[in-house]
């Protein structure tokens, strides 16, 4: 079990937990992106990560209990990630950063878009998205009332870049 900081501030604790960059940016990725192994999540990161420090954001997440790692019963060597109801209670939050960033701060319109509609969307949207990664990364039963929420972030994003492309 990790060890934590003795203030004992929430504020403290979560930010050991998920405070540094690339942390976020895993769990973005995962959670937004549905990569679920190293070589996806390395490959298609926008922002570069570097493998050894990607390889050290995955052993802290599994070790925080942010993530579980299980070896892909169909390819010996690959390992998949899956989120935990840890990780899934944090997407209120991480909503609420991205709005604040949007408001605040010059972010890309193609990347805040899926941002901008879980927060237009509010609990309601955000729960069922909560809901659905529940289902893909627990195993849980999905809703009878389930509407894809990822298809409706793709969605969003791919007609946001469609628009984006026209001259």
């Amino acid at each position: 079990m990790p060890t934590y900081s003795r203030s004992g501030c929430p504020i403290n604790l979560a930010t050991e937990v998920v405070g540094d960059r690339w942390s976020m940016i895993v769990l973005r990725d995962i959670i937004f992106g549905e990569r679920r192994t190293f070589r996806d999540i390395l490959t298609n990161s926008l922002e570069g990560i570097a493998s050894n420090i990607l390889a050290d954001r995955l052993r802290k997440l599994v070790e925080n209990g942010m993530l579980t790692a299980a070896a892909d019963p169909h390819h010996k060597q690959r390992t998949i990630y899956s989120l935990t109801e840890k990780s899934i209670a944090l997407l209120p939050a991480l909503v609420a950063l991205g709005a604040w960033a949007r408001m605040f701060l010059s972010v890309s319109p193609e990347l805040a878009i899926r941002n901008q509609v879980l927060e237009e969307g509010g609990v309601a949207l955000q729960n069922a998205f909560m809901d659905e990664l529940r289902t893909q990364h627990l195993g849980a039963s999905a809703p009878e009332d389930n509407q894809a929420i990822s298809e409706k972030l793709r969605a969003a994003h791919a007609a946001f870049d469609a628009a984006s492309r026209k001259p």
